[in-house]
């Protein structure tokens, strides 16, 4: 083996390495060509160590939800087996290593009457999620989960062991909390909790017959919205599969997914408005514990093959709702998800590279791959959306890109962004962390 690690490793050809290279994602895979699964702190800095003195990239790697450009060639750094999580109730805080996923984290903060800012599925990774930001249910009443992140452990593209905070690494504090794996491995963080133990939730599902009644009534309640109250609408085409409910098998429906922090009879006037609008094929609104959070959007949680990028807007608009419906709507074999934003995601506590935070809404749209790689037809649906959104766009998210996506610059406004180029050239000119989103040195 090429370096001394606890952990395991694998090169390709060696029984293992395809098993251990997979992640969620399997329609953008890694074939790096050293694969370090790292036992610890000091496994990750041995790895990154090796890629250096080679010139090689350095991809990290929990969960794989994210794969942007793949690690062909380089070296791969797995983090799944970095999983511990401990949470201390009475400073409200958790310690989360870098493969832990949050259905862990709410597992045990629930023990204590705490929830995580965690996101629309418990699966992913907790640590990769927040460093992007961070987008989830609780984001309009607390914010973004970067926002309440207290400490992050580094190993930087020197391979050394740091430990960042406001006080030791203001400048990598700043950039860490919103800039994604560009500046390091970060193998663990502190995050704060909050006191919550409940919400009203679920998804109303409509067929697309009323897609554009539905995407209407969404805009109009978001304006008089409170905090408490995060929604959004999906219009997803279901496959034709015995494994689904009949009423749901092979059609295209349009989905609004609520995330209320009241008491159910509140809830239900907040919904009553999108019952007016028709029978709907489903009803999963109820009363649940936040630790079941992740039900109200029903995501996949088998891994598949998917590519697709967001648009952060400033206004929904007429003019959007038409272009949505009209190149993503019933017919398109894409997925998209129209998310409001506001509230607390905009009012951050303390400055972090998190942008865009003036948005009203996010836009994401998805699409299968195929053994061939993504489809050219559903790459030139989501350009058309994107396109037809521009008017409106402020820029994107570092979350929510999957696949071979644009630059970086778009996921940032221009201060952050010519502030973390200067940030890259201080503390990785030779761009060892290159593989998403990546901010090149300036």
């Amino acid at each position: 083996m090429p370096l001394r690690t606890r952990g395991s490793q694998y090169q390709p050809g060696e029984p293992g390495y395809d098993a251990e290279r997979r992640g969620f994602q399997t329609g953008f895979v890694h074939r790096p060509a050293l694969l370090v699964r790292a036992a610890d702190a000091e496994d990750v800095r041995a790895a990154v160590d090796y890629a250096a003195r080679h010139g090689s990239g350095v991809a990290v790697q929990a969960t794989g939800h994210g794969v942007g450009v793949p690690a062909d060639g380089d070296v791969l750094v797995s983090t799944k087996d970095l999983d511990a999580v401990h949470v201390d109730p009475v400073t409200r805080t958790a310690r989360i290593g870098a493969g832990a996923r949050w259905a862990t984290v709410l597992q045990q903060a629930a023990a204590h009457g705490l929830a995580p800012l965690s996101g629309s599925f418990p699966g992913v990774g907790a640590v990769g999620y927040t460093l992007g930001g961070g987008l989830g249910p609780l984001g309009r009443r607390y914010g973004y989960a970067a926002d309440h992140v207290k400490e992050l452990r580094l190993v930087t593209p020197d391979a050394r062991l740091l430990r960042v905070t406001p006080d030791t690494e203001p400048d990598l504090f700043w950039a860490l909390r919103g800039a994604g794996a560009n500046f390091g491995v970060v193998t663990s963080l502190e995050i704060g909790l909050v006191p919550q133990t409940r919400l009203y939730g679920g998804a109303l599902t409509f067929d697309s017959a009323l897609a554009a009644d539905v995407l209407n009534a969404f805009r109009d309640s978001t304006a008089l919205a409170p905090e408490e109250l995060t929604t959004s609408v999906a219009m997803i085409p279901m496959p034709d599969l015995p494994s689904l409910p009949p009423p749901l098998r092979g059609r295209h429906i349009t989905q609004l997914r609520v995330a209320y922090l009241g008491d159910r009879a509140e809830g239900e006037r907040l919904v009553a408005p999108f019952r007016e609008l028709g029978q709907p094929i489903a009803d999963t609104l109820r009363e649940l514990p936040f630790a079941e959070s992740g039900s109200v959007y029903g995501e996949p949680d088998r891994p598949h093959a998917y590519f697709g990028d967001n648009v952060l807007l400033r206004e929904l608009g007429p003019a959007a709702i038409g272009s949505l419906l009209e190149h993503a709507g019933p017919g398109s074999d894409c997925v998209v998800d129209v998310r409001h934003l506001g509230g607390a995601l905009a009012r951050p506590a303390r400055p972090s590279a998190v942008s865009h935070r003036g948005a009203a809404y996010q836009v994401l749209v998805l699409s299968g791959v195929d053994i061939s790689g993504e489809s050219p037809d559903s790459r030139a649906v989501q350009d058309k959306v994107f396109a037809a959104l521009a008017a409106a766009t402020l820029g994107r998210s570092v979350n929510f890109a999957y696949g071979p996506v644009a630059c970086a610059r778009e996921r940032f406004d221009a201060v952050t962004y010519q502030r973390l180029r200067k940030l890259k050239a201080l503390h990785d000119p030779s761009n060892l962390f290159r593989f998403h989103s990546n901010i090149e040195p300036g």
